[in-house]
């Protein structure tokens, strides 16, 4: 039968998987640095996935079979826990993906009319986006040679110097252990640690005991990925 189903153009895609994450069905992988359909029966053509900044992905109408929601969504459980149980299957995101989640290098917009100028106060000096771990794809282009700040969130509301001290040379990742699936962190820490792009990784917690975990987290990743960067641990005191 002609249904839609996703197509991929490999000239244009720069593997930043951003149509992974948007795909709740998990019927789309990075392989070899491209984007790629896992199969034709996981694709449901709704166009999650079309959010994607370099606009490699289009929907096309074609002969292809059903789409097997049970098959997709059971196929992407095993492949997301390996080793143990799997998770509870994750919200379906809206139609078209989450804009807020593209990966990005962020610059001061500037000679643009069109584009209402920020109150100081409101004004970006993030270098890159998105900064949760969670959110960030292994293969977005900002992180090669980086050297990660993996840093706790309440970090950046106890430090006041935190984008002069600490940003600056660093692309940052803020986690926290207490409150997220330490299972997923640990996952995508790993795989961007195994993409043999990075520089170095930085961790900055507090002195609390719960956020020990993203120290924990780190010395992990560092060794399922097998990767011998060089590890820097800061601590900030609490008085």
């Amino acid at each position: 039968m002609k249904r839609p189903i996703i197509e991929i153009d490999e000239e244009k895609c720069n593997g930043c998987g951003q149509c992974v994450l948007d795909c709740a069905e998990g019927a789309l992988a990075v392989i070899d640095g491209k984007a790629r359909l896992v199969s034709e029966v996981f694709c449901d053509g709704l166009g999650a996935c079309l959010n994607c900044p370099q606009g490699a992905l289009t929907l096309t109408t074609r002969e292809a079979p059903d789409f097997d929601e049970a098959a997709a969504l059971a196929a992407k459980a095993q492949r997301d826990t390996p080793n143990g149980p799997a998770r509870p299957a994750p919200m379906t995101p809206p139609a078209g993906g989450c804009p807020g989640s593209a990966a990005r290098v962020l610059r001061p917009l500037s000679g643009n009319a069109a584009v209402p100028a920020a109150p100081e106060a409101l004004r970006v000096e993030l270098p890159t986006w998105p900064i949760q771990l969670r959110l960030v794809p292994p293969q977005a282009p900002f992180l090669d040679g980086a050297h990660l700040l993996l840093a706790a969130h309440c970090a950046g509301f106890a430090l006041p110097n935190l984008h002069k001290d600490w940003l600056a040379g660093r692309v940052p990742l803020i986690a926290c252990p207490k409150l997220e699936d330490n299972t997923v962190l640990l996952e995508k820490l790993t795989a961007i640690l195994r993409t043999g792009r990075i520089a170095g990784l930085t961790v900055l917690r507090m002195s609390v005991p719960c956020c020990g975990g993203l120290e924990r987290l780190a010395r992990q990743a560092l060794e399922a990925a097998a990767c011998n960067l060089p590890l820097e641990i800061h601590v900030a005191r609490l008085s």
